[in-house]
């Protein structure tokens, strides 16, 4: 008989009254539930089972939960891959500067067709004309200026084109609390963001996302808060020039907000006068919470407060709190189910705040067959906040280019085959239901999460195979073989198909993660999605149903056809 992992779960199966016993009467309860098996000897041989698979929270809770291990907000800001999105500066909000190219063409009473260098002070030279100063004017308005000077010589019926040819290259230093200080080059309408990831990004243990400081000659001429741009997709500063320097202070103060929320962060301070209301602007509550637990030192003197979530909002925080959201209602218990490869039951009532991990020592596993380290959790609350973002992903789809008037005959007859194709894309996008998974497992260890009622846990089988789905000529499962890619088996399963996007390929792992192929290698278990490519020229809504395919396949783990 293949050998069973089993760990016993402190008041898994007894009653509320019963959490309170002594070890050994909860090991003597486990005992007499597995049939009087010898409890310890089976406690002894998990723990080494669980500790050589290196499934840290069930070995080790206190080490997972500590403070350390939480990350920042922000954190991944810099995988988003900035330094690929170097512009040319050639947009009209660009504020042109000495060494930048300008194109003039001119016909009518005055004809003339230029290239002219702005020069240190600013100027272009125009021949008949004179200097004409267009430092600094945005690239917008450099028709308008150039148009205004000619004409103050000649008629009314000249007529003046204009057009910025190229500008010059910058530096940018970039020191302070980030991975890699140093001196980077750029174009002067590059963001900030650009210089800050190629240096690697912030560094997460001590510098700041609040406060980013750009100086000019010695001064600070703005601040910069990355939450601004995490939040509301903003990041606004004066153009950079050269031998700007940006400056990442030292991290400000912090509180770790944990417990019903949608993901544990370590949240960092704008100032030292900080109330709770700022707290929940940032965090994103389950709908169930009702109260937050505060816990803190205040003058060296420990602190603990127990919080309505109206109260709270009028509450300071302080550097090093930990705020533990939850929902406090009348129930004592939640009803979680298990599925996949385990022995044992299926459904669960237990206390209601045993976490993952207490729920797991109680779940008998054979190794071999249960790839224990992909666990994956299905929350309903998640699975309706990912409805809500869909359908308002959905919503804003059909009010930008629903109600968009057309100038033309033309235009209106292309307006027409995108209403019909956005009105069939939403009505099956509408249709969708995501799965509301959270990732709970990343490189064999386990993010230990109190449950809520209605939880599915699922611990997958061990699968030898890859399925690939989507945009194929014939969707199958294939054997996995180590060190094939994701292109290796697409093209196993008869090559991409004529409505694949070819650069967007998806891999799922059975823990529930969403990757992209170009950044990972194939598992065994995955399953390798391609996406289809929007059936439009419109490159604005190309991209917009892409972006909303992607959606639905992260959140639902389908490929939906357009």
């Amino acid at each position: 008989m293949k050998r069973l992992i089993t760990i016993f779960l402190i008041a898994f199966t007894v009653t509320t009254a019963a959490q309170s016993a002594s070890r050994s009467e909860l090991m003597a309860a486990a005992k007499q539930a597995q049939g009087g098996s010898d409890v310890s000897t089976a406690d002894d041989t998990v723990k080494a089972n669980w500790q050589s698979s290196n499934y840290g929270p069930v070995q080790n809770q206190q080490t997972t939960r500590d403070d350390a291990d939480i990350h920042p907000f922000g954190y991944s800001l810099f995988q988003g891959g900035f330094r690929g999105l170097r512009s040319d500066g050639l947009n009209p909000n660009y504020r042109i500067l000495p060494g930048d190219q300008v194109t003039i063409k001119t016909w009518g009473a005055f004809e003339m067709e230029r290239t002219l260098p702005v020069d240190a002070q600013g100027n272009i030279f125009i021949p008949s004309i004179g200097p004409v100063n267009v430092k600094g004017i945005p690239n917008s308005r450099l028709n308008t200026v150039v148009s205004a000077a000619i004409r103050k010589t000649y008629s009314d019926k000249v007529r003046v084109y204009t057009n910025l040819q190229g500008v010059q290259p910058i530096s940018v230093f970039v020191a302070g609390f980030v991975e890699n200080p140093g001196r980077y080059s750029g174009v002067p309408s590059d963001s900030a963001l650009m210089f800050l990831d190629q240096a690697g990004g912030i560094d997460d243990q001590l510098g700041s996302y609040r406060e980013i400081s750009l100086l000019r000659d010695g001064k600070v001429i703005s601040q910069l808060d990355l939450y601004q741009y995490m939040l509301e997709g903003e990041l606004t500063h004066p153009q950079l020039q050269q031998g700007d320097t940006l400056l990442v202070t030292k991290r400000k103060p912090t509180v770790v907000v944990k417990g019903d929320i949608g993901r544990t962060f370590r949240f960092e301070l704008k100032d030292s006068n900080t109330q709770g209301e700022e707290i929940l602007a940032l965090t994103q509550l389950d709908p169930a919470v009702t109260h937050v637990l505060q816990r803190g030192t205040r003058n060296k003197e420990w602190i603990a407060h127990y919080l309505s979530l109206q109260d709270f909002t009028h509450v300071d925080v302080a550097d090093g709190d930990e705020l533990v959201f939850v929902g406090d209602s009348k129930d004592q218990q939640i009803v979680v189910k298990l599925e996949g490869a385990f022995t044992g039951q299926s459904n669960f009532v237990l206390p209601k705040n045993t976490t993952l991990a207490e729920l797991l020592t109680s779940v008998a596993v054979d190794p071999q067959e249960t790839n224990y380290q992909q666990i994956s959790l299905s929350r309903v609350s998640v699975a309706e906040r990912q409805k809500k973002a869909l359908d308002e992903s959905l919503r804003r789809l059909e009010a930008t280019y629903l109600g968009a008037s057309s100038s033309t005959a033309e235009e209106s007859s292309i307006r027409v085959r995108e209403a019909e194709l956005i009105s069939q894309f939403v009505q099956k996008a509408s249709q969708v239901e995501p799965d509301g998974t959270m990732v709970v497992t990343n490189q064999g260890k386990l993010t230990d999460i109190r449950l809520q009622d209605g939880d599915v846990i699922r611990l997958p089988e061990r699968s030898s195979t890859v399925l690939i789905t989507g945009e194929v000529f014939v969707p199958q499962s294939i054997v996995f073989t180590p060190g094939k890619t994701a292109i290796d088996y697409i093209e196993a399963s008869g090559g991409f198909s004529q409505h694949a996007n070819e650069d967007n390929i998806l891999i799922v792992r059975q823990n529930g993660e969403v990757v992209s192929a170009k950044d990972f290698a194939v598992q065994a278990g995955d399953q390798i999605l391609v996406l289809p490519k929007a059936a439009t020229k419109n490159l604005q809504l190309a991209s917009t149903l892409t972006q909303i395919l992607y959606q639905i396949a992260v959140s639902a783990k389908v490929i939906m056809d357009l």
